[in-house]
């Protein structure tokens, strides 16, 4: 899609527009907003949400979950609020315009499920745009920062979801293993058949439990998606 391509993108229970956010409509945030149970999950907090794709896809698989989004740019910050309010889940959806590093002290709210699509690139090449290098970049939001939001908003038996490049999730998790969050599933996220996992959906939880792990294979060799992909996300993308 071109930059100055400003058509929604539709899902079947909602549309949003997101050529203004410095994250856009994309697999890593989809796969990870399709992941984790919502059994018994009451309120999320989505930490930077960018467009506001994953507070919208975790309110299309519940009636009932509610969704605090907070975001540090302006641009995505006003487009995931307008894409929240066009949304048939308005009344679960808020948007936050803060830097999560520095919520007011007075905001002592916990959350059954904390998830964010963060900013992850520690090493590799950096994208000229400001705002893309904002969202793909751990600059400004350092691992060890988003270790310690977690820590302060995830409740007691609550847990924490997000997605890594494979190879930077091992330096996320030491730091994680070393402030409390405990690895309960990793779901390995492989392009295609014939490739090593690029991405891992971890779910941690303040207490150790078995860890289990699963493979979720994107393509098949030939480039058609799998059944595996095709079955997440059949009720929610139009077509694939």
């Amino acid at each position: 899609m071109k930059p100055s391509d400003t058509r929604p993108f539709y899902f079947q229970q909602f549309s949003l527009h997101h050529h203004r956010s410095t994250m856009k409509v994309g697999t890593d945030a989809v796969l990870l907003a399709l992941s984790p149970n919502l059994d018994g999950v009451e309120d999320v907090l989505d930490i930077g949400t960018g467009c506001g794709i994953i507070p919208l896809l975790l309110a299309a698989r519940s009636t009932s979950v509610k969704i605090d989004a907070v975001e540090l740019d302006a641009d995505s910050f006003e487009e995931a609020s307008a894409n929240f309010l066009r949304s048939p889940f308005a009344g679960r959806l808020h948007a936050i315009h803060a830097d999560i590093n520095q919520m007011a002290p007075d905001f002592e709210k916990k959350y059954d499920l904390v998830i964010s699509n963060p900013p992850f690139f520690i090493n590799d090449h950096r994208p000229e745009r400001a705002g893309r290098k904002l969202a793909r970049h751990s600059d400004s939001l350092r691992y060890d920062q988003l270790v310690k939001a977690a820590l302060r908003f995830v409740k007691t038996e609550g847990r924490f979801s997000v997605v890594l490049p494979y190879r930077e999730s091992k330096v996320f998790l030491k730091l994680a293993g070393q402030s409390g969050l405990y690895l309960q599933h990793e779901m390995l996220i492989f392009p295609k058949a014939c490739k090593e996992p690029n991405r891992v959906n971890l779910l941690l939880a303040l207490s150790e439990t078995v860890l289990k792990t699963t493979k979720f294979i994107i393509r098949n060799e030939e480039g058609t998606f799998t059944r595996q992909y095709l079955d997440m996300v059949k009720n929610y993308y139009l077509s694939t």
